[in-house]
């Protein structure tokens, strides 16, 4: 292996750890519990120790390849903060139980917490205090003989500077593959000019490491047409610390065929600078860019204002947020490779010339190897460069069947180059792209999802002044990484969005997380004790029993097991495995056949997240789920069995997101009714469902409600209509429901997405947003035939920025205000024929009315217009 893989191994993990700590420990809900039980003091001296160590432990991560005994020290700092997470933890979950048992709840749920003995209670947590502080104590000690520097953290990333080699503009075209096509496009393109305002526009090229963005634009820069078109070519390879007065030294010198003398003032070279450019049509490649930081752009471009106009600059970046910062005006996402050119490509780093003709056997087995690598050209080389001059099929299937991380490799092959992006991720993400390794290769993941499960393994860090929701932080979260080309977008729809992940950067996932996180399969059976996610995808259940590596992770924070995992004959076996488990978080239980959920789960008092969904055998839950203060995310969607929910829910007082299938026919108001946290509901596929509870004001703070394939729900009930939170509302396929109560309603106050579809009986829409307060940013009204035309609030939507209408063949025509929303950015019209005539570009009737709108889509067709 490389030299610098067991440094980047979990990476700031511990800074991350330690920073979660202190927060907890500084939070006011858990100073209050702790001078109740009288062990404040013991505390506050875990917290300094805690806060003499923190700041080391960045550099602690980065020297530990290069020191053994840094490395076991580092080992064993983990397992205690690991270990007093996990003891604050349990102190939370015991406040959250004395706050239930303040509030007038009677009955059963005051049992679950009556052995609560404050004396014993208090010994026990004094004990566990003083055996973790002595361990961090001991630690502590050893600190100072290992030398270590402070890395201070600015934005969230360290002061750690990578070398990297510089990028030179030469390359024989002929040792490209595959980029011809889109090298025309580019030229094309560059060859453009710019608009009368400005005298250079900048194009990023866009794509993770190794795709090939510096060769494409390498080829550019050599290209003749480019030589001929540019009097002024510069290729500069920006470090990562961009800064604008050394990138002007460098094109002075390239312009000038001299090296600029540092001693010279910078007032000089700005002269010289534009005395360089002035009036000379100039192409500037910047390759490698990192730069977030606005004013250093600014500053910069402000130097080249003195070239002609068609000037162009180049970018070449894997983060959107650079592109973005530069104003691009034309970003070009890079592709992978087509099969028959990744094969191309093997075939040449693999073979001498010609030698391919000599081993077909190998260049079938090279068909598999390049599809490992999913187009990607440095990951080609990489592997088509490990086998030259084998010609063993061993060594051949060897990297066909081994995850690319598990090769040996070299400083400039594909996992070296990804690291790079790694190594630029904010702290605050390092642990949360780790933690991505637990899902399969080419799984389609929703945000939500992800970002629940981040939740549950607090990996989300709030701001100093605490006002983001978690959720918003972690949307915030996802946005970031596929802005930075760690994840790929699949689908989106406002806030519900899914993405996957390259198969590469996944392989940079488990690379990172390797002593983390875990997918068990036929190739990896055996696992360290300390492994504290694993999601056994591809692993067979014998007997339906987990596979006993897995049984020996007793603090074990994640498990997904495998679908089909757990039969229904499992119930008391499962109940077992549930008792070694208990520091989870994550349980995911879907798609299992389980007919009974085992009362032992009562006992998982960490548990956060658990999944049921997609189970047609599980008929109740046990009461005891409902000792689970600190669960925040409940998913029974697909449950159809499911008779009827636990009268207690109301005790889950953390419960944030809750999804739902149940044979009831209204959902228990005593309930839901408690549950003040939820910030969202789901309601799908209950079949005998008519409504949902009187009293659903009560969830003040519930921000999204989705009411789907629900056959017999007829209306909202009045409290509905108080949700004052509300922003995201949809209902689908409910062929009963209408509005029928709802006319007098005034709107709520927040609602900024609508999505209305499959409701025959549905003949308008009441006033669902407040003309002073309308705040909608997107709506799709789909599959409502009964609808003949838009409601009249549509008129103050200034923040629409999406409308969908389809499958509404009595809409006839759109409303005369819709010509003033000029923030409308997307405009589908589909089935609905009479209002699609209407709207044909430059014919229709209601053309004049929908001009202004940049996207628009007819019947599945988009609308393209003259660019003025």
């Amino acid at each position: 292996m490389w030299h610098w893989q067991d440094q980047i191994n979990m990476a700031d993990s511990l800074f991350n750890v330690a920073h979660s700590i202190l927060g907890k420990l500084s939070s006011l809900a858990l100073q209050q519990f702790l001078l109740v039980l009288g062990v404040k003091n013991e505390l506050d001296k875990l917290q300094n120790t805690l806060l003499t160590i923190k700041d080391f432990l960045l550099d602690a991560e980065e020297q530990k390849a290069k020191n053994h005994e840094l490395t076991n020290w580092v080992k064993n700092l983990k397992e205690v903060l690991y270990d007093a997470d996990d003891f604050l933890d349990e102190i939370e979950v015991n406040g959250l139980r004395k706050q239930l048992n303040s509030m007038n709840i009677k009955g059963k749920v005051r049992g679950f917490f009556s052995t609560l003995n404050p004396v014993i209670l208090r010994c026990r947590m004094a004990y566990r205090i003083k055996e973790i502080r002595e361990r961090l104590d001991s630690l502590a000690a050893d600190k100072d003989k290992f030398r270590l520097v402070v890395k201070v953290v600015v934005n969230g990333s360290t002061d750690l500077q990578i070398n990297m080699d510089p990028t030179y503009s030469f390359i024989w075209p002929s040792d490209v593959i595959g980029r011809n096509r889109e090298k025309d496009e580019m030229v094309h393109l560059l060859m453009q000019n710019c608009s009368i305002e400005e005298n250079f526009s900048v194009i990023s090229v866009l794509g993770i490491g190794g795709l090939g963005k510096t060769t494409l634009a390498k080829l550019l820069y050599n290209d003749e047409r480019i030589s001929k078109h540019f009097k002024l070519r510069f290729w500069v390879s920006v470090s990562q610390d961009f800064d604008p007065r050394k990138l002007a030294y460098a094109i002075v010198s390239l312009a000038t065929g001299n090296h600029c003398d540092k001693l010279v003032s910078f007032d000089q070279v700005l002269d010289r600078l534009e005395d360089s450019l002035r009036e000379n049509r100039f192409l500037l490649i910047l390759d490698g860019v990192w730069n977030v930081d606005r004013p250093k752009w600014i500053e910069f471009r402000s130097f080249l204002s003195g070239g002609a106009c068609g000037s162009k600059i180049i970018v070449t970046t894997r983060s959107e947020n650079v592109a973005s910062v530069m104003e691009t005006a034309y970003k070009h996402r890079i592709k992978g490779l087509p099969e028959n050119d990744s094969l191309l490509l093997l075939v040449k780093w693999a073979f001498k010339h010609g030698q391919e003709k000599h081993y077909p056997n190998l260049v079938k087995i090279g068909e598999d190897i390049v599809n490992k690598c999913k187009g990607v050209p440095l990951a080609i080389r990489t592997l088509g460069s490990m086998l030259f001059m084998k010609t063993d099929e061993r060594d051949w299937l060897s990297v066909r069947d081994n995850d690319i991380w598990q090769l040996e490799q070299k400083e400039d092959d594909i996992l070296p180059a990804l690291r790079l992006s790694y190594n630029q991720l904010p702290y605050y993400l390092k642990q949360c792209f780790a933690y991505l390794s637990i899902f399969r290769k080419g799984q389609d993941v929703a945000s939500i999802m992800l970002i629940q499960l981040w939740m549950a393994q607090g990996l989300l860090i709030k701001s100093s002044n605490g006002n983001e929701e978690l959720e918003d932080i972690g949307t915030r979260y996802v946005k970031e990484l596929c802005s930075r080309s760690f994840l790929e977008e699949v689908e989106a729809y406002n806030s519900f969005m899914s993405f996957k992940m390259h198969d590469l950067i996944h392989d940079l996932a488990a690379l990172v997380a390797q002593n983390e996180c875990s997918t068990l399969d036929k190739n990896r059976g055996n696992l360290i004790e300390k492994i504290r996610h694993v999601s056994p995808y591809n692993c067979s259940i014998v007997k339906r029993e987990l596979p006993n590596p897995v049984l020996k992770l007793r603090k074990v924070r994640t498990v997904f097991l495998p679908h089909e995992g757990i039969g229904s004959e499992s119930t008391v076996l499962f109940g077992g495995y549930i008792l070694r488990f208990k520091y989870l978080r994550v349980l995911d239980l879907s798609h299992s056949r389980l007919e009974v959920v085992p009362l032992s789960i009562g006992n998982l008092k960490h548990i956060r997240y658990i999944d049921l969904s997609s189970n047609d055998s599980i008929k109740s839950l046990p009461t005891t789920i409902c000792r689970l203060q600190s669960l925040q995310t409940l998913r029974l969607a697909m449950c159809t069995q499911l008779l009827k929910l636990p009268r207690d829910m109301g005790s889950l007082i953390s419960l944030r997101h809750l999804y739902l299938t149940t044979r009831e026919t209204s959902l228990p108001e005593k309930g839901l009714g408690c549950l003040t946290s939820l910030q969202s509901l789901s309601v799908l596929r209950c079949e005998n469902l008519i409504s949902l509870f009187e009293g659903t004001e009560k969830l003040a703070n519930l921000k999204t409600l989705v009411i789907g394939d629900c056959p017999k729900f007829t209306t909202l009930s009045r409290g509905t209509k108080f949700l004052t939170a509300l922003e995201n509302l949809m209902i689908i396929n409910c062929e009963e429901f209408t509005f029928s109560d709802w006319q007098d309603f005034q709107g709520f106050t927040s609602l900024r997405s609508l999505m209305i579809g499959g409701l025959p009986r549905l003949s308008s829409l009441p006033q669902l947003v407040r003309s002073n307060t309308n705040r909608l940013e997107s709506m799709r009204l789909s599959t409502c035939p009964a609808i003949v035309d838009l409601p009249a609030w549509l008129d103050d939507a200034a923040s629409l920025r999406k409308l969908e209408i389809i499958g509404c063949p009595k809409l006839s025509s759109l409303p005369n205000a819709l010509s003033f929303l000029n923030g409308l950015m997307v405009l589908k019209i589909d089935k609905c024929p009479e209002l699609s005539r209407r709207c044909e570009k430059d014919l229709g009737e209601d053309w004049s009315k929908i001009s202004h709108v940049q996207e628009i889509h007819l019947n599945g067709i988009k609308i393209f217009k003259e660019v003025k």
